[in-house]
């Protein structure tokens, strides 16, 4: 068994602390015989019902786009794959409301799409389509890099076998390279979810925040934390059990991945 230095175990209880102390509190000031009430009201459920449709919205976006790109990115050569590497993983690094002001100049009534599109009586900005936008800008580049990795690592040996039998680019990515990705797409695909569901910065500034159109979780308990503290950390309970649900079936299935 690897030995580590006992002076690790310092800055490991300090790191855990600074990690796990501000959650115990506040899970500490939840009114917890008043929890049933605060998420059956109008606020509450306005918010959740928006975020969970949004959010599953995004994330079949993800998967649709985020599949092939992972799958392209692993198996391409070249000096492009490098750049577009480098443009999937700027949203994860970029300051939301960076991305928000990005989607907007785009997408927004005046912008460089948007113009466009309103012209036609399609708007995008400030609608509900905007939240599923801003979702899966910033969730987009979770499931592509972690499958694209586990891509990387596996698989390709048993795809120039079946193609060497005779099996279509199609057919193989279908039969042989799909099986083999799945818990990889599972666990990015929860951690995707996990991120559009928390997503806060992007969707404000692109999205705006309007009650049962475009104000999602984040933005209802970011309005809450001052007039009613009380439903702002019921909320907050939720995002926070459904991330922890998420993380835990997440490690699992890398632990199975791993030990598979």
């Amino acid at each position: 068994m690897h030995r580590f230095p006992r002076w690790a175990w310092a800055p490991f209880a300090l790191g855990l602390a600074l990690l796990a102390v501000p959650l115990l509190g506040m899970m500490a000031r939840v009114p917890w015989g008043e929890l049933p009430a605060l998420l059956t009201s109008e606020r509450a459920l306005d918010a959740l019902t928006l975020s969970l449709g949004t959010c599953l919205i995004a994330t079949c976006l993800v998967l649709l786009l985020g599949v092939p790109l992972a799958l392209v990115l692993a198996r391409s050569r070249g000096w492009w794959v490098s750049v577009v590497r480098t443009l999937v993983t700027v949203p994860m690094v970029l300051p939301p409301v960076v991305a928000g002001l990005a989607l907007l100049v785009t997408f927004g009534r005046r912008g460089l799409i948007g113009a466009s599109l309103s012209a036609w009586g399609v708007e995008i900005g400030f609608t509900t389509i905007a939240v599923v936008i801003a979702q899966t800008f910033v969730a987009l580049p979770f499931l592509v890099t972690s499958l694209e990795g586990a891509l990387k690592s596996s698989g390709e040996q048993y795809e120039r076998v079946a193609s060497n039998l005779g099996a279509s680019p199609s057919r193989i990515f279908w039969k042989v390279t799909l099986p083999i990705a799945l818990p990889a797409i599972a666990s990015g695909t929860a951690l995707s979810f996990a991120r559009a569901l928390g997503e806060f910065g992007a969707t404000l500034t692109f999205a705006g925040s309007l009650q049962g159109v475009t104000r999602t979780l984040p933005l209802e308990i970011y309005l809450l934390r001052e007039t009613d503290s009380d439903l702002a950390l019921a909320l907050s309970l939720v995002l926070i059990v459904v991330a922890l649900a998420i993380v835990f079936v997440s490690t699992k299935i890398q632990n199975w991945r791993r030990d598979g």
